[in-house]
């Protein structure tokens, strides 16, 4: 944990091999939350995992000017990064005639209803915004126990909050997603778990 600190602190100061030696103690994690989403994916073709990370990496290659706060400030900026290469790859899938008929799979078991390279992955994200303009915490909670991967237990401990806590605005968040997403539906199991 440290290491990974003080080599964002490097990155930071404009030591561009400071990302170098930081993707190989973060890739691991980034590639086991990646494989997690596209696992479940039917059609191999459409995304896999190391792609995923890849493009995360490429993101980050791009950041002209980074202010990395610590760890946890990382984490959301990846949490955020994937979610946008993941909009942007159902956005693409939207616009290709082939693959109409494709199986869809889950984004997440807890956010069943959205899945990635569908329509709702876009919805998803719209939804979103909306939230991050009256709760921006709630966003980032949901980028990084969804998007990221982290336990109940990891968000809440890199977002500074209780269990108790990230339980129940997860619980709200899902909630208030699947109404803005479904609102024609019931809210299967949107606000369990």
């Amino acid at each position: 944990m440290a290491e990974i600190t003080l080599l964002l602190r490097k990155w930071e100061a404009g030591n561009p091999e400071a990302l170098d030696e930081l993707m190989p103690l973060v890739y691991p994690q980034l590639r086991q939350v990646a494989a997690a989403y596209m696992g479940r994916e039917q059609r191999k073709d459409v995304m896999q995992a190391t792609v995923l990370v890849h493009e995360l990496y490429i993101k980050l290659l791009r950041q002209k000017k980074v202010a990395w706060q610590d760890r946890r400030h990382f984490y959301v900026f990846a949490a955020r990064a994937m979610r946008l290469i993941l909009i942007d790859h159902a956005r693409s899938m939207q616009t290709q005639m082939r693959g109409a008929g494709a199986t869809q799979v889950p984004l997440s078991d807890a956010l069943l209803w959205v899945e990635i390279g569908s329509p709702e992955m876009i919805e998803l994200n719209r939804a979103l915004d909306e939230l991050a303009a009256i709760d921006p915490e709630k966003v980032r909670m949901v980028e990084m126990r969804y998007f990221l991967g982290c336990t109940t237990e990891e968000t809440a401990s890199l977002l500074g909050v209780s269990k108790a806590t990230a339980d129940r605005e997860l619980r709200f968040i899902k909630a208030w997603l699947y109404k803005r997403l479904r609102p024609d539906g019931p809210p299967q199991d949107a606000a369990k778990s």
